[in-house]
């Protein structure tokens, strides 16, 4: 009998202890928050007047970079799909946020269109968990915990929760969410007038709950108020320091909230966006020019058409005819000289160097002050706007480029690093979580991580 109850407890001791070495080794595995802020800029932490305490400090303590590198063109979707794949548009296949020749505001929100792995993928085929919170091009991924960005295209009334919820994995989590602080308010994740922070404070909420009960490897969390704010108001002014402090504020919070777990030590945090910004006071109308001289009627009705990306557009030509080609060169060259320098003409070598488009036959990255736009009626070629702000550049000056600023067990103390682009953050997280990643553009940038 004793015998029997002797095997019994060396049974359960067992068990004991292997139940003791899993807590352990999940306590020891690393985790990564990457949090992006849409419209993050660099001058937020290395000035000071900007209301931004907790990325200042963040910024000191650990590594930051004077300035990020955005793709071209310089907007959120194929921004933060290169982000998470180490690769340029030209690779993964996102080329804008829209779908080209689609219906107005038809974005591009479905996984399966990107062409290359993901860091996503990349946790799963390795059996680790992922999470993401309002991560654009999303819907649909290899992502354990992800309430996804989707719209209901061109309906701005719409629930948000409902068009997201049947998206949403696992399909309980909203319904858990809810058990724990009560039912949602649908318009705590839709940027509306007069509630434009609401939405990242639902995010950053949802985000740690996530964090805290389920304890992900990565969890993505992303920040719009910023881009809305530049967007309206430019670069400077009370709505941006508005926006950028309650961001600050929701960094600090979950900085504290990782503390509080006991986290800190293998939890590296990630802070970086997908573009910069540049006030705008005038738009750029090509497709005018177009239909002066026959070549273009309508969007579904051309010879030749621009596609507009903010501060850039898009030439696209029915069958690559190259004669037609040669003709819109004809009329951008014969246009007076004041007009040409508010443009640079990017051909296709260069758009393949840049990793842009692959179906575009040229593209013009304007003066920054200057938007482009789709419109041919009743408008000119160059008319003036409401100062506001816009990116979609070409990135190869500072205001376009993001910020980066990275704290945690494995990374430097007190560094700056420069000759960062946004496709080399996926290889750093690849890095840091003990994953196999190829990224198709990214490479992992010496002086970011400690030696051992």
């Amino acid at each position: 009998m004793f015998a029997h109850i002797n095997n019994k407890m060396k049974k359960y001791s067992i068990l004991v202890l292997l139940s003791l070495f899993t807590l352990i080794a999940s306590a020891q595995q690393q985790r990564v928050i990457l949090i992006s802020i849409d419209g993050f800029r660099p001058d937020f932490y290395l000035d000071k007047k900007w209301p931004a305490p907790n990325l200042q400090r963040l910024a000191k303590m650990g590594v930051n970079s004077p300035g990020v590198q955005s793709v071209f063109p310089s907007i959120t979707y194929p921004s933060h799909t290169s982000i998470i794949t180490g690769a340029n548009p030209i690779h993964h296949g996102i080329y804008f946020n829209n779908v080209v020749g689609g219906k107005a505001k038809e974005n591009i929100w479905y996984d399966n269109l990107i062409k290359t792995p993901t860091i996503w993928s990349a946790l799963h085929q390795n059996g680790l968990t992922s999470a993401a919170v309002m991560w654009p091009v999303s819907v649909g991924a290899k992502i354990d915990y992800n309430f996804p960005t989707l719209r209901s295209e061109g309906d701005k009334t719409i629930d948000q929760v409902e068009v997201t919820r049947p998206h949403i994995t696992p399909i309980d989590l909203f319904d858990e969410y809810e058990k724990n602080f009560g039912k949602i308010n649908p318009k705590d994740f839709k940027a509306v007038n007069g509630n434009k922070h609401a939405q990242d404070k639902a995010v950053k909420k949802m985000s740690m709950y996530i964090f805290k009960k389920h304890k992900p490897s990565l969890t993505a969390i992303h920040f719009l108020s910023m881009d809305h704010a530049q967007h309206d108001h430019g670069r400077e002014g009370r709505e941006v320091e508005e926006s950028l402090a309650i961001i600050d504020g929701l960094i600090g919070q979950i900085i504290d909230e990782v503390k509080s777990l006991g986290m800190e030590k293998n939890t590296t945090i990630i802070i970086t966006g997908d573009h910069g910004f540049v006030n705008t006071n005038g738009l750029f109308s090509p497709n005018v020019l177009l239909k002066e001289n026959g070549l273009f009627s309508n969007t579904k009705k051309y010879k030749a058409k621009f596609d507009s990306a903010g501060g850039s557009t898009f030439l696209y030509v029915k069958d690559n005819n190259p004669d037609v080609l040669k003709q819109v060169l004809a009329l951008l060259n014969k246009l007076p000289e004041e007009e040409k320098k508010l443009f640079r003409i990017l051909d296709r070598d260069e758009l393949d160097k840049a990793g842009a488009n692959p179906d575009a036959m040229l593209a013009l990255t304007l003066k920054p002050g200057l938007k482009s736009t789709d419109k041919f009626n009743d408008i000119k070629l160059i008319s003036s706007k409401k100062m506001g702000g816009n990116h979609g550049y070409f990135p190869d000056f500072h205001e376009i480029q993001t910020g980066f600023i990275a704290v945690g067990p494995n990374i430097q103390t007190q560094k700056v690093v420069e000759n960062l682009g946004i496709i080399d953050i996926a290889p750093l997280i690849a890095k840091i979580l003990n994953v196999e990643f190829k990224a198709p553009d990214g490479k992992l940038v010496p002086g970011i991580l400690k030696k051992n």
